[in-house]
């Protein structure tokens, strides 16, 4: 995930990927929790994803007022 790419969307496009890396994560922490976690460097991809799209919902926040 690049941040130029989250830069061109807009804020309910944002949203809804935020809501879909955040139920991912949900269900990674379930897998590791019960054993199940193949690729447990998936946990901290998804993490540093959810704080890239905060950061441009921020930023763009920022900029409309």
């Amino acid at each position: 995930m690049n941040v130029s790419d989250l830069r061109n969307k807009n804020a309910d496009e944002l949203q809804k990927e935020l809501l879909e890396l955040r139920r991912e994560q949900f269900n990674l922490r379930m897998q590791q929790a019960t054993g199940q976690l193949s690729r447990p460097d998936q946990v901290g991809k998804v993490r540093r994803n959810i704080a890239r799209i905060k950061t441009v919902l921020n930023e763009q926040k920022a900029g409309e007022q």
